[in-house]
């Protein structure tokens, strides 16, 4: 059985009583960021230590010199298409979006991607800078494990050697990501400093490339990192927009909802924000769509002021943190604040300097969800459209599930649902009180009772 089709009324009709009216304009606007130093306003730029200046000035001359190469975009959509199998589908959440009332909700589908999320678009193209630059080691800094898992997946098909830093807290959380990666060939590095989560494994991944800055390339997750690492995890990442613009008329036909040619577009995207790759990645080809809404949802935590969050965008000061000046949270003397999220991949007190930007000048704006608000997405998704979300995507899922309602019928918001779930299984079973079988090999040992071997421990 299927369940009710969300039938749209006329959009010729009447606007719902008291409902804002979020009917897209054409305006085009203007947008040229980062400038050549790699600041977007008075956020990004580069701030690192002498040791890897040499470092980062390849890696801009690098992509510089890759960046409009026909060649090297040939083989990277080529990889893209045949590896990643992309393009990855926009599916409407029929049963969802009825059972909410207002709004139509899509979901961009990046959790059909090889190795389960966005992720492995960032890391394709900076592999292949790798190799163009005769870097033979990679080391790459995780939280849910799944760029991780992505960059283990790429070292793997091109032959490199793959070094992977965990915080200890994000290993315990997402032990199933771990053992993807050391199936794959990776080192995975628990990190015991700090608060033992994504933050410190940045920073443990950094004094790596600072001591073996010859042979290694280090490719980071997110938009964040000095320049170009913003601007070039944006542009390789910007694939998901992009097949959005070219997606969403033909969906929106479907359902007979307003717009045609440039204007068939959602009213709003709205994607999770920790580091922001995923947002960036769909917000980007969409910044000059004037009327097209864009709403990244942080982590709220127990609450923005339970002081138990990740919401650096909106309870952070402007300071420096990875080598780039953006919002971080921070105390009364710089020294940055312990963060929390019931989701791995948004524990970050910062957040790319692109967003930054976006949220000054008032072109996206941003909310949080709380822990609760996106546990509760996760499981009604899963129980009402047969897709089992990352949490991070949950918090996305959630902020739609509260903003549909305030909205037509005849109107629609995009979510980049930026992971699939399977990760989170164990943590929801947990925050749930659910049962949760623990298989035998779980505990070291094999369905049969022997002890498992110490090769694939």
């Amino acid at each position: 059985m299927t369940g009710p089709a969300a039938a749209p009324p006329d959009p010729s009709g009447p606007q719902r009583a008291g409902l804002p009216d979020f009917t897209i304009r054409t305006t085009m606007l203007t947008y040229d960021q980062p400038d050549a130093s790699g600041h977007f306003g008075p956020y990004g730029g580069s701030f690192i230590s002498e040791t890897l200046t040499h470092a980062i000035e390849q890696l801009r001359q690098a992509y510089a010199r890759y960046q409009h190469d026909l060649a090297f975009q040939r083989e990277f959509r080529h990889e893209l298409a045949h590896f990643v199998g992309r393009p990855s589908p926009i599916y409407h959440a029929q049963r969802l979006s009825h059972e909410l009332g207002g709004a139509q909700i899509f979901l961009k589908r990046e959790d059909l991607n090889h190795t389960g999320a966005h992720k492995i678009n960032n890391v394709i193209g900076q592999a292949m800078l790798a190799q163009r630059m005769g870097k033979p080691r990679i080391i790459a800094e995780t939280g849910a494990g799944q760029h991780g898992v992505a960059t283990a997946t790429i070292c793997a098909r091109y032959g490199l050697e793959c070094v992977v830093y965990m915080g200890a807290e994000d290993v315990k959380r997402q032990s199933p990501n771990v053992y993807r990666m050391k199936l794959l060939g990776a080192t995975v590095v628990p990190v015991e400093s700090g608060s033992r989560t994504l933050k410190d494994a940045l920073n443990e991944a950094m004094r790596d490339w600072v001591t073996n800055v010859e042979n290694t390339f280090y490719i980071i997750g997110t938009v964040a990192g000095p320049h170009p690492y913003p601007m070039m995890v944006r542009d390789f990442q910007s694939v998901i927009g992009e097949e959005c613009l070219r997606q969403m008329p033909e969906m929106l036909a479907e359902l007979g909802l307003p717009g045609n040619g440039v204007e068939a577009q959602p009213d709003a995207v709205i994607a999770c924000v920790g580091g922001g790759s995923n947002a960036m990645g769909i917000f980007y080809p969409y910044i000059p769509l004037e009327g097209v809404r864009l709403i990244g949802v942080e982590a709220a935590g127990e609450g923005l002021d339970s002081g138990k969050h990740s919401a650096s965008l909106q309870k952070g000061q402007p300071g420096v943190l990875h080598g780039n000046r953006t919002y971080i949270l921070q105390n009364d003397d710089g020294q940055i604040t312990e963060t929390h999220s019931i989701s791995a991949g948004l524990d970050y007190p910062g957040v790319g300097p692109e967003h930054a930007w976006l949220k000054d000048s008032g072109r996206a704006e941003y909310v949080g969800v709380t822990d609760a608000e996106a546990l509760a997405a996760f499981h009604r998704l899963c129980r009402t459209e047969g897709i089992i979300p990352a949490l991070e995507s949950s918090h996305a899922v959630a902020y739609a599930m509260r903003l549909a309602p305030t909205m037509r019928p005849d109107q629609s918001l995009l979510v980049n649902l930026s992971g699939r779930g399977d990760k989170d299984i164990g943590t929801v079973a947990d925050l749930s009180q659910a049962d949760f079988y623990c298989r035998p090999s779980c505990r070291g040992q094999s369905v049969k009772g022997d002890v498992a071997l110490a090769s694939l421990r």
